[in-house]
């Protein structure tokens, strides 16, 4: 009849490939939103396409032409997440909001990489680091049942490196941390040395550390080190050192999130985004188109906020325990 709707049950799972996963995909979606309505936190919908972009060294974006009214081609990008235009409504007032975004990034490919995926990202004004780690075990814990009864723990940068690998991250240098890496068997490019301290961090990290971490419980680690602050603001830790106001969430050696404490000065962005071109020129990368409307906001009344993207592909890998990415998104 029309109007009628299909029940859930109505085509069978094994009806179509992958139709398992669309309804688990629907039903995270909507516990999502409804979460997020609960708080009073607006859905809101961002353009993907931009010429000016959130410069990071090693993230790279994938270009595009447009034609003009007049037929000239001008330069875009897709962008690698919606944080330039979610800011700008940020400065003009919006309050709290979220989105579920497509984004893109060029030559991520692997079981837990796309080039395309779902990232959802949200801002909270008022609120710090700390108290957005809370909201996103609210969340995580709404939509996993496996860890809704977990007790996330919090460790520092420092405390995972000291612990996982014998070193301590702010007082080490690259001839140790090759040293560490042939102590741990965790190979190394021959051009190690001649690297960034922070290149050889991630190695480890991501090589050997990272392997264990949310495991048995989902573990934060925050506290990183201030030439890893990227958008979030810097202050001394408790042992005296310059550390960034971020954060991650690892689940089962997965890492799912990455939040801010914003950085809500303009010209110490700029000046990050000009680091981060000269980071790439000096890794063989491109520089990038800096987005200045996501400066003029910073001129312009932001808000002290705190914001948080999570990949949302990984989170569903979590909620069904799929090996790869590709196993839980439409191709």
């Amino acid at each position: 009849m029309p109007g009628d709707t299909i029940p859930d049950d109505a085509i069978p799972d094994d009806a179509i490939p992958g139709m398992a996963m669309l309804r688990a995909r629907a039903r995270l979606l909507s516990s999502a939103r409804e979460f997020f309505a609960a708080r009073a936190v607006l859905e809101v919908d961002t353009p993907i396409l931009g010429d000016g972009l959130v410069v990071e060294s090693h993230i790279d974006p994938i270009p595009c032409q447009v034609r003009s009214g007049s037929g000239a081609p001008l330069p875009r990008h897709l962008l690698t997440s919606p944080e330039g235009p979610m800011k700008r409504l940020l400065a003009a007032g919006s309050g709290p909001i979220y989105q579920f975004a497509h984004a893109f990034r060029d030559g991520e490919q692997g079981r837990r990489h796309a080039t395309e995926f779902t990232m959802l990202e949200w801002y909270r004004p008022g609120f710090d680091h700390h108290e957005l780690m809370a909201e996103v075990e609210a969340l995580v814990q709404t939509l996993v049942p496996r860890v809704a009864k977990s007790t996330f723990t919090r460790r520092t940068y420092r405390e995972v490196f000291i612990e996982g690998a014998g070193i301590d991250p702010f007082a080490t240098s690259l001839p140790e941390l090759r040293a560490t890496c042939e102590r741990l068997d965790v190979p190394t490019p021959p051009n190690f040395e001649q690297g960034s301290l922070d290149d050889a961090l991630d190695l480890l990290l991501v090589s050997y550390i990272e392997p264990t971490l949310g495991t048995p419980v989902p573990t934060f680690v925050h506290e990183y080190p201030a030439s890893q602050a990227a958008l979030a603001q810097v202050h001394t830790s408790d042992e005296g050192h310059a550390v960034a106001q971020r954060f991650e969430l690892y689940i089962d050696g997965l890492e799912l999130v990455n939040g801010y404490h914003e950085l809500a000065d303009a010209e110490e962005q700029r000046l990050r985004f000009e680091q981060a071109n000269r980071d790439r020129e000096a890794s063989g990368r491109s520089p990038l188109p800096i987005d200045e409307l996501l400066i003029a906001s910073l001129q312009n009344g932001f808000p002290a906020c705190a914001g948080v993207a999570l990949g949302f592909d990984r989170l569903l890998m979590v909620a069904t325990e799929a090996k790869h990415i590709d196993d839980v998104r439409c191709s």
